[in-house]
């Protein structure tokens, strides 16, 4: 399902937090209200935790992950990165990037098995990328924007991309991500759908301005009708146990 919330009055949910099917970052913020919406939709599930990194709140923007890892960047201080280690699942994995392009949410975006980059990502940091996360990663833009990051979500499931990419782009995208993508906006309108929304298989956070026309979009293409934790885990189990047999 979707959830709408907004952080101190701003509905650019990716901004201010991190979502993935291991663990979720919120920033530190003057109101409890942000925080404890996740925690109530994720507490059973996966830990939420409060983070800021190189002093800012601005995490969703600043840090990349999935299931199996978490890249942050070089001005995390030693503290933050310490407390981010010993909140996460110890199978995460969490290491500082050297990057010029150092707000790494902007300018990367990736599910548990696949990463679009921007082109101009250094290669020491794409091959850091693909070693810990565990994905394949293509040199993308979208919609000729570079941020890759800001100007699409994603989940194992599916993608929202930027509302001007064209056909013959979410075709190619489409199939590199080896998932269905629709172009879409959040928050009444904004192009801006990675930085309007978090998104993992089971729920998605939007910010208060989306309208239901964009959550059912949002619901249907990231498959969240009928996805809940337990659903997942079980198909997983059933699908190991198959493969056994």
């Amino acid at each position: 399902m979707a959830v709408r919330v907004q952080f101190e009055g701003n509905n650019e949910i990716g901004v201010f937090a991190k979502l993935t099917n291991t663990y979720c970052l919120t920033a530190i913020g003057g109101s409890e209200n942000f925080y404890s919406v996740f925690e109530g939709e994720l507490a059973d599930t996966i830990p939420v935790i409060h983070v800021s990194l190189n002093g800012c709140r601005i995490i969703g923007r600043m840090c990349v992950g999935n299931r199996h890892g978490l890249l942050v960047p070089m001005g995390t201080t030693d503290q933050e990165l310490q407390h981010i280690r010993n909140s996460l699942p110890d199978s995460v994995t969490v290491r500082r990037v050297e990057e010029r392009l150092s707000a790494l949410g902007n300018v990367i975006t990736c599910n548990d098995y696949v990463a679009l980059v921007h082109p101009d990502l250094d290669k020491e940091t794409e091959e850091i990328l693909a070693d810990t996360l565990k994905v394949e990663v293509f040199r993308q833009t979208i919609a000729d924007n570079v941020l890759v990051g800001s100007y699409c979500a994603l989940s194992n499931h599916g993608g929202l991309v930027h509302p001007k990419t064209s056909i013959q782009d979410q075709d190619e995208l489409s199939s590199l991500l080896q998932v269905p993508l629709v172009a879409g906006t959040v928050n009444r309108g904004s192009d801006v759908v990675g930085a309007g929304q978090v998104v993992n298989d089971w729920i998605a956070f939007c910010g208060l301005d989306t309208t239901s026309t964009e959550l059912s979009v949002i619901e249907s293409v990231f498959k969240l009708g009928d996805a809940h934790p337990s659903t997942i885990t079980n198909e997983m189990r059933s699908s190991l146990i198959d493969s056994m047999t």
